[in-house]
């Protein structure tokens, strides 16, 4: 391994948010470039230009940034390397790799339903496949060929996964790959023909000279003839790991077409980037019986063992459980800043500065900055109790106590000892307990029932405020 020069990549395509699968195999390419002391690059995947789009590429990197997924090289995108395809695919069509194929859509299909309906695999049958002694079709005029790669007809291809072991595909399973599409037909003369993904993908391999490539194991089929195209190149083979599949709750595989949710919703709906990076790396690999660890122990431990060859199940619950570990954990200054922002959307202005001793105060009872944000509002914005809570707590029976507890916070100094002292003093006078005060004041204040230490709480607001809010009954 210290001979080598490790180098892994991500490769998203940019027709949609970046999603929790593609995230994961980000997250592992990282940290085993990292551990390995090698470089990850960025690659964007974007030969689908029908529905390829640039807020799916800013998405793409404003996720790897929330992430910490540094890269070292990057981003490159295939469409700005089309002469560098073209430069290869005219080097295999002189060596005999590839071939131009002048099969119409119409032709192929009518040649795959005379397959079906002989009961054959349907696959292309080689009409313009030249060899030797062979007598190809003549050249139809205005028709734009395609280029195929000349896939090997016998043998076997076999390899090494880094995640399912040895895995073995006959050559007489695949065909002949169209690896460029023609420009359309309305292209100005001297337009490139784009490459498909299963070539695309080699020449960057090669050319970024990547060692190791990690990827869904929906990519498996594909490895064949990328294997062969590797081989017919010339090109030194990486090492493949074929990560298993993310389920859903429906036991239905995550992806961008059903279920998943963009990375970036994530960061939105309140959760740390290094809790969502702890319970990601836990989706198909372990260390042993931890569940929580930084950034440089999974570097430290991340060597590309211990991964799982079973589907990984998404459990929201988990994940809120490890935020929760992670925002108990939180500078509370950093916290603050994240409230502020949640606070900001509401259209709740709230200086950060005002929020770092209420964040401490309840953020052990938070598995999210949202939910954090929900207890804060109280101290900025007007509360609404509910009326159940109303009509059961705030009695007429305890509103003159209410009123004295007013006054007396008039003339107080604000601090938790006098407020507690005040609380108790009021509680005397009135012959109540703890509880038949201390529940009205926080639903009238704020807004709930439940708080931690009324004293401690009330200590945080602005003394006006708690005043009129204790009046308003």
């Amino acid at each position: 391994m210290s001979q080598q020069a490790i180098r892994t990549r991500i490769a998203p395509s940019p027709t949609g948010f970046l999603h929790l699968g593609t995230a994961r195999t980000a997250l592992f390419s990282w940290a085993y470039a990292r551990h390995h002391g090698g470089q990850f690059v960025l690659r964007i995947e974007d030969t689908d230009v029908a529905r390829s789009t640039q807020d799916s590429v800013e998405q793409i990197l404003a996720a790897m940034k929330w992430l910490g997924l540094e890269y070292d090289e990057g981003p490159v995108y295939q469409m700005q390397r089309l002469e560098r395809y073209q430069a290869v695919i005219d080097q295999m069509i002189a060596a005999g790799t590839a071939y131009r194929c002048y099969c119409t859509p119409e032709e192929l299909e009518a040649m795959k339903a005379g397959q079906e309906a002989r009961g054959e695999k349907r696959r292309y049958d080689g009409t313009w496949r030249p060899e030797a002694g062979k007598v190809l079709p003549p050249v139809p005029a205005g028709i734009k060929p395609v280029v195929r790669f000349k896939n090997p007809v016998d043998g076997d291809v076999s390899w090494e996964d880094l995640v399912k072991g040895t895995i073995t595909i006959s050559n007489r399973e695949i065909d002949d790959l169209i690896i460029q599409r023609p420009p359309a037909a309305d292209a100005p003369e001297g337009t490139l023909g784009v490459p498909t993904y299963n070539f695309a993908v080699v020449v960057d391999d090669w050319d970024m000279a990547i060692t190791q490539v990690f990827r869904g194991d929906e990519h498996i089929n594909n490895t064949p003839w990328q294997i062969n195209i590797f081989k017919a190149l010339g090109a030194p083979l990486p090492a493949f790991g074929h990560l298993p599949i993310i389920l859903g709750d429906d036991g239905l595989k995550l992806s961008k077409r059903r279920g998943a949710v963009s990375v970036t919703a994530y960061e939105e709906d309140g959760y740390l980037p290094e809790a969502m990076l702890n319970y990601l790396s836990r989706l198909g690999w372990s260390h042993g019986d931890d569940e929580l660890f930084s950034r440089e122990q999974l570097v430290s431990w991340f060597d590309g063992t211990h991964l799982s060859k079973s589907p990984a199940q998404w459990d929201p619950a988990k994940l809120e459980w490890v935020n929760s570990q992670y925002i108990k954990q939180a500078d509370d200054a950093r916290l603050a800043a994240l409230v502020e922002a949640q606070l900001a959307k509401r259209g709740i202005a709230a200086p950060a500065a005002r929020l770092v001793a209420p964040c401490a105060l309840f953020k052990d009872r938070c598995a999210t900055t949202v939910v954090l944000a929900d207890w804060l509002s109280m101290y900025f914005a007007p509360v609404m109790p509910a009326a159940e809570d109303l009509t059961t707590h705030v009695t007429d029976a305890v509103k003159p106590a209410l009123a004295a507890l007013a006054d007396k916070f008039a003339d107080l100094e604000w601090n938790k000892a006098a407020i507690q002292a005040a609380i108790k003093e009021t509680i005397g006078a009135f012959g109540l307990k703890m509880p038949q005060l201390a529940i009205p004041v926080r639903v009238l204040v704020c807004g709930r029932a439940q708080t931690p230490s009324v004293d401690a709480v009330l200590e945080l607001f602005d003394k006006e405020i708690v005043i009129k809010r204790l009046r308003s009954v």
